[in-house]
């Protein structure tokens, strides 16, 4: 007794190959990160908001994943919020917030720059935020390259970031020991370790030697 199967026309093949997604396509859209920084619990894909408060991981895509920062990246990120902190605060400009703030910078999705500068200009109605995830572009965002970073991830993030209303990024580069000053998403001006880093006309005045920044890693 012979089984007729039934072919599955061409346009429900085409159908099945565009909506079916693999984890080889959720890492691509990451940015080609490192299985370790994904969280798989809750699954891909259905994560919210509030677990990005229960887990303290960023939120893309309904994906959670692990920022990628060491000790070294920490020191620098640090330091950089503090020096920018001061200026603001006795200046009386806004406020610095560190690595463990989330922002929704994008429609149901979450960034934790490794510091952040937010003017008093920017806050909605000029009061600090009350949500612990606010909808809220910071003006400036500084990033720390570490080596779980990929170049895919960081131009994405940049995208969000500017898309949001982000003024400046400053990506960090500890081993090159360089910092690129990003006022586009693509256009970035790479400053050596003898230039000076200022805030431009986001933070007017502010000063800081590249020199003494990465001096830190050499104590």
């Amino acid at each position: 007794m012979s089984v007729q199967v039934e072919e599955m026309p061409n346009e429900m093949e085409d159908e099945v190959a565009t909506t079916v997604r693999t984890l080889a396509d959720l890492v691509s859209d990451l940015g080609d990160i490192d299985l370790s920084r994904i969280l798989m619990v809750p699954a891909p894909g259905t994560a919210t908001l509030e677990d990005v408060e229960r887990y303290k991981c960023e939120l893309i895509d309904g994906t959670l994943v692990r920022k990628a920062m060491g000790f070294r990246e920490s020191l620098l990120a640090f330091f950089i919020g503090r020096k920018l902190g001061n200026y603001a605060e006795d200046h009386e400009l806004g406020v610095v917030l560190g690595a463990d703030n989330f922002f929704q910078v994008f429609e149901g999705g979450s960034r934790a720059p490794d510091a952040s500068y937010v003017a008093f200009a920017s806050l909605p109605g000029g009061k600090l935020p009350t949500k612990p995830v606010p909808a809220l572009a910071p003006d400036i965002c500084v990033e720390v390259l570490s080596p779980g970073n990929t170049v895919a991830e960081m131009k994405r993030k940049r995208t969000q970031y500017f898309t949001s209303g982000v003024k400046l990024v400053w990506v960090v580069h500890p081993v090159k020991r360089t910092v690129t000053i990003y006022e586009q998403d693509d256009q970035g001006t790479v400053l050596q370790a003898t230039d000076t880093l200022d805030g431009g006309k986001v933070v007017p005045g502010f000063t800081l030697s590249l020199a003494r920044v990465f001096g830190e890693l050499d104590r």
